[in-house]
């Protein structure tokens, strides 16, 4: 039995809950990309009011270490460590993809693929591609995507591509064996990934603990010069 709080704001959309053995016991969510640092704080503090606890009772802390947005990561992963270090709880890094691909689960066949999409600027995406028992195929990469991008997976499999590079792909791929969703995931997806790390006792060090990038940071700015 675990008491955890979950943080997510490596996306357009972020979310914080709490879960007790991966059920949502409160939930709040936020679709302004560019408030998740004003949200965040405010929405926790909401929701241990809510629930009538402290967050010294947690267990541990979970949030999507990447890959997403630069700005939402580092609120996010400011925050969970800040609270681990100051009550000295576990701190849980999950993989924003795995988090995304862990909602498609009930969506998909057994057989089928899952390959999540974060829009990246231009063409690019951040994806992976995990089985239907979320095993990592294909590690978290960022890709500029062409017509032929997912080719020689497609010949050999089904596979569901979601998230929001999604309709990038959409527009560009038209196969047999491709099947697209609009389903966006939450913390409680996270929460579900957490908890499985929480039973394996698998805690990130919090000293070096940092966000999966994938990518160096793109100041366009510099670029301009």
């Amino acid at each position: 039995m675990a008491l955890i709080l979950n943080i997510d704001t490596a996306t357009e959309k972020a979310s914080v809950c709490f879960s007790d053995q991966g059920r949502i016991l409160a939930i709040a969510q936020n679709t302004d990309q560019k408030n998740h640092a004003a949200f965040l704080q405010p929405a926790i503090q909401s929701l241990v009011d809510e629930l009538k606890i402290t967050l010294s009772e947690l267990d541990a802390v979970a949030v999507t270490a990447g890959p997403g947005s630069y700005t939402g990561l580092r609120v996010g992963m400011a925050s969970a460590k800040g609270i681990c270090y100051a009550l000295q709880k576990p701190l849980i890094l999950v993989n924003t993809l795995e988090a995304m691909a862990q909602s498609m689960v009930a969506a998909a066949g057994p057989g089928m693929l899952l390959c999540p999409l974060i829009d990246a600027r231009r063409m690019e995406v951040f994806c992976a591609i995990y089985s239907h028992s979320l095993e990592a195929v294909e590690p978290a990469h960022a890709l500029i995507l062409e017509p032929n991008s997912f080719a020689d997976w497609l010949g050999k499999n089904t596979m569901l591509f979601f998230g929001s590079g999604m309709p990038k792909l959409r527009n560009l791929l038209s196969h047999p064996s491709a099947h697209f969703s609009d389903n966006q995931h939450n913390a409680a997806d996270l929460a579900v990934r957490a908890e499985a790390a929480w039973e394996e006792r698998r805690f990130a060090d919090l000293a070096y603990a940092e966000p999966l990038y994938v990518k160096e940071f793109f100041d366009t700015k510099q670029s301009s010069k």
